[in-house]
């Protein structure tokens, strides 16, 4: 090889073949254990010999006994999930993980199912589903697995027409979308206005147009590859450049205040709902003895930042704090042009018992002030 050109666009090349296997293999091995769980919990409950002892308190007694990173009892019902809407996987797992599947498993469930290979035999081809079709097509498991991310799954699980759910799954997999763009798809109704539209195979292919790819590392990137993988989940998070640099000093600020800080969590993820959150700076006081959320926002203060704030500290409250733990607190940093606005939502506490004490541990509003006039001025 001579040319050094060349060398280079091989060298890229092979990179990016190898790098996409890999990819894949993470992303199918990931899709197949939730999918496996999901099928474990499901049969237990249905004829587990002592699931009539946990009950309602299964998913959360399996998180507390298996300490799996990311199986929280809502990923455990996720993954429950996961397996109810997609029960035709089964025959692409039963040919080469028959043995993850216990005997008497697999039998009970090859009596209640239709062979995948039958049921999709004449539905092999991808192509853009019209939201009007009267027929409940199925894109084929093997393409589920191989085509989607668990990430994209786990969008999809969420809507509850099949038809629209098979839709999403084919465009998806037409355009190689993002995590970011299905959602964004997703919300911008895409499938009822291919309904509505005179022309849908013109709208699909003005949307595949404009549609961000998905490229393979970002299937490592995901949140669930990076906790199967046991990985820092720290790169998930999209920051500015300016949102960084005030969050690596504000961490070190906080802890050299001393004052009982012990630092926990940056960018501290929460499972609300269906949906994900991240506080960037979470803190215990081991005097106060509470949790300490702080929230940094570059830009000017809107409304819904406290609120934002707010839903976090009520979530603390109700699912994190111990019985002997006090209220958590919430502190909000917002910059507004040069000079520095700080608020401390303190909504759902007695005045009385707490603020006062708080405001006497923790950092003083004219700190945190100082603090962010001399970063911005420093950073900008």
């Amino acid at each position: 090889m001579k040319d050094f050109n060349q060398l280079t666009s091989t060298i890229e090349q092979v990179h990016n073949h190898l790098q996409a296997k890999a990819a894949s293999a993470i992303n199918q091995a990931l899709t197949i254990r939730n999918w496996l769980i999901g099928l474990y919990i499901v049969e237990f409950e249905q004829a587990g010999e002592d699931r009539a002892k946990y009950g309602a308190g299964l998913l959360n007694a399996i998180a507390s006994q298996t300490k799996i990173k990311g199986l929280s009892a809502p990923e455990l019902s996720r993954c429950r999930q996961f397996y109810q809407c997609y029960p035709q996987i089964l025959g692409t797992l039963s040919q080469n993980f028959s043995n993850q599947i216990p005997e008497a498993v697999l039998k009970t469930l090859s009596q209640k199912s239709q062979k995948p290979s039958d049921q999709f035999k004449n539905s092999e081809k991808v192509g853009t589903v019209s939201p009007q079709s009267q027929e409940q097509l199925q894109v084929p498991s093997d393409k589920i697995i191989t085509k989607l991310s668990f990430s994209h799954l786990a969008e999809l699980i969420k809507i509850d027409s099949p038809l629209k759910r098979t839709f999403y799954e084919i465009e998806c997999i037409k355009g190689t979308w993002s995590v970011r763009e299905l959602k964004r798809q997703i919300n911008s109704q895409y499938f009822e206005r291919s309904g509505l539209s005179a022309r849908p195979e013109a709208l699909a292919a003005l949307v595949q147009q404009k549609a961000s790819p998905q490229a393979p590392a970002d299937i490592i990137k995901n949140m669930y590859a990076f906790e199967f993988l046991d990985l820092k989940t720290k790169e998930l998070v999209e920051e500015s450049d300016l949102e960084t640099a005030l969050l690596d000093h504000l961490q070190q600020f906080i802890i050299e205040l001393g004052n009982g800080f012990c630092f926990e969590a940056r960018q501290k993820r929460i499972l609300i709902g269906q949906t994900y959150y991240f506080i960037d700076l979470l803190f215990y006081h081991r005097i106060l003895k509470c949790h300490v959320l702080l929230e940094l926002k570059i830009g000017a203060f809107e409304h819904g930042d406290i609120g934002q704030l707010n839903t976090y500290l009520n979530y603390f409250k109700q699912e994190i704090i111990e019985e002997n733990d006090n209220p958590p607190v919430g502190i909000l940093l917002v910059a507004e042009k040069d000079h520095a606005l700080v608020k401390y939502a303190t909504a759902g506490m007695n005045e009385n018992l707490f603020v006062q004490q708080y405001l006497l541990k923790l950092p003083s509003t004219e700190q945190l002030q100082q603090y962010m006039e001399k970063e911005l001025k420093d950073l900008r």
